[in-house]
């Protein structure tokens, strides 16, 4: 066996002690105070069997480091006296008096052949020399993807090195293919992220077909990428379709029983039974797949089961049909669900196209409906499109892989109530993969989101959490490698993140690049702007449309000083 790829040496860093408290650890001793850093790469060379001459060179990553030796105490008592003056009075003059005890845990050696590492189950004998590892060889053996490469998305570069020094870079097939969560607390930077995301997904060298539910309207700057020189090739633009709340369209006979209980008022027990018997006698004339109800189609069956005989022989319909028509009527004048009109797979997606679906104006309980009835088509057109269910005119042919993006993921998909979304997402993150669609969930509340679904996303991006049930929601979502710099997370700052799982081949500490496109999630400035409401542009905006038109040209006084 020959080593497959050598680290080039920066400098020695310390002398191994020891194997650590697990079989994956060992121990070594330092006193460069400037290199030890959670989560930074170091090395050491195991001599290789055999008549080559060539080494492994085996990659770990610092978990812990402890302080064990150091000056006395006493020379620290004293503020005005120089604990360097008195050390080199008794004879001290190393020049890194504290010595520390670094824990690493071991990573391996980096096959290309195999595209990732492999664990020699080794630790090395006490005295081996701790290598410190270049920015050079990071760039090769952390990225599944070299940058500006087809398949690849730069998000920035390694937090512990200098700025840009090492991109970086994941892979996009195994994110889009295997899911993905950004899980962060508010105000880490989450959204920026995902906008970094979504602009290397359309970047010339993706061209990816993305969809995003954006509850909060805050994805609507992306439209500057339009013929923006970053994203444009000669034979390539990105396309950025907008949808804003009256944009936002679904056929009422996409729904299913439970996406129309969702969306009616509290019904009683004997209304509810109505309606789902209503639901399967509708359906009992159905012709064909393309069978297309409406709201009056419903409601005529509710009439139809809600009967009942006397008696005397007389029929008669019952009292809960005609609360069930008003509540249907109700959402018959919806403005989101339509007989006709529908956002079908074909208007949603095409590669080189990012569609964002803004629901700021919309209640949660309809934005839940839209978001399962658009997942659960969306599904069935990838299935069906491959199985060749469907021909290339249908509007739900769908015949590439798809990305979408469920911002605020816990309202979608909630830990312990109902949702219209959450069986479904259960089954696009189980099976998605075989049918190329990929789903990435952002959330500011981890573990407000249903464990199951968490679970299935097999690459995190997590960023500066401090509730301890979020981040105890995270302990067995993110891989065995990882757990060590969850430690990192209350002490994160915005915009640097944890990157794991699939898309990367170890997880790494990253520093989000900046954004080309402008981040639409910004905090408000309040005070500024209660500042602004006394300016005296502003004051005499509001007296010249609050007062009539025969008093305009009067003076105006703010506090009892005129502004004009």
């Amino acid at each position: 066996m020959t080593q497959p790829f050598t680290l080039s040496s920066l400098h020695t860093i310390g002398t191994v002690k020891g194997p650590g408290d697990t079989g994956n650890q060992y121990v070594f001793i330092t006193a460069d105070s400037r290199h030890v850093k959670i989560g930074e790469f170091v090395y050491y060379e195991v001599a290789q069997s055999g008549e080559q001459a060539a080494s492994f060179q085996i990659l770990g990553k610092i978990s812990a480091l402890t302080l064990i030796d150091h000056l006395p105490d006493r020379m620290f008592a004293d503020t005005e006296i120089s604990p360097e003056a008195i050390a080199a009075l008794v004879g001290f003059t190393h020049p890194n008096p504290e010595i520390y005890e670094v824990v690493v845990d071991v990573v391996g050696y980096f096959d290309p052949r195999m595209s990732g590492f492999i664990n020699p189950r080794m630790t090395p004998t006490p005295g081996t020399k701790v290598y410190l590892t270049s920015d050079e060889s990071l760039r090769w053996v952390v990225n599944k993807k070299q940058r500006s490469t087809v398949g690849s998305a730069c998000l920035g570069s390694l937090l512990l090195r200098e700025q840009d020094a090492v991109p970086v870079v994941i892979d996009v097939k195994e994110l889009v293919s295997t899911h993905m969560a950004i899980l962060a607390g508010t105000g880490s930077g989450k959204s920026y992220t995902a906008g970094v995301l979504v602009e290397e997904l359309l970047s010339p060298y993706n061209r990816a077909a993305v969809l995003i539910f954006d509850p909060h309207g805050e994805y609507g700057t992306l439209d500057a990428m339009r013929g923006h020189p970053a994203f444009t090739v000669e034979d390539y633009a990105p396309t950025v379709k907008i949808l804003k709340p009256e944009d936002i369209h679904i056929r009422v006979s996409s729904l299913d029983y439970y996406d129309v209980l969702a969306l009616l008022p509290s019904m009683s027990d004997r209304q509810q039974s109505i309606l789902n018997r209503a639901f399967t006698k509708l359906f009992s004339h159905r012709r064909g797949e393309e069978y297309r109800w409406s709201i009056n189609d419903l409601i005529a069956a509710v009439y139809e089961v809600d009967r009942s005989t006397d008696d005397e022989g007389n029929e008669k319909t019952g009292s809960s049909a005609p609360a069930l028509e008003w509540k249907l009527e109700r959402l018959a004048s919806s403005p989101y669900f339509h007989t006709a009109k529908h956002l079908a797979p074909k208007d949603l997606f095409c590669p080189g196209q990012v569609t964002v679906l803004q629901m700021n104006e919309i209640s949660q309980e309809e934005q839940q409906v839209i978001c399962a009835a658009l997942l659960r088509q969306s599904n069935q057109a990838r299935m069906n499109t491959l199985k060749e269910r469907i021909s290339v005119d249908d509007e739900n042919y769908l015949p590439y892989p798809v990305f979408i993006l469920l911002e605020e993921a816990h309202r979608f998909a909630p830990a312990h109530d109902p949702s219209r979304c959450k069986t479904i997402l259960r089954t696009i993150l189980s099976e998605g993969r075989k049918f190329g669609l990929g789903v990435g969930l952002i959330t500011q509340r981890p573990g407000k989101l249903d464990s199951d679904v968490l679970s299935q996303c097999m690459s995190q991006f997590i960023m500066r959490i401090v509730n301890p049930v979020d981040q105890d929601s995270l302990k067995y979502g993110v891989e065995a490698a990882g757990r060590d710099l969850l430690k990192e997370l209350p002490s994160l700052t915005k915009g640097q993140v944890i990157i794991a799982g699939a898309c990367v081949n170890t997880p790494v500490l990253c520093r989000v690049r900046q954004r080309v496109t402008q981040h639409g999630g910004e905090t408000l400035d309040a005070p500024a702007m209660w500042q602004d409401f006394f300016q005296p542009h502003q004051v005499r905006s509001r007296q010249m449309e609050e007062a009539p038109t025969s008093s305009r040209a009067k003076p105006t006084t703010v506090r009892g000083v005129s502004i004009d």
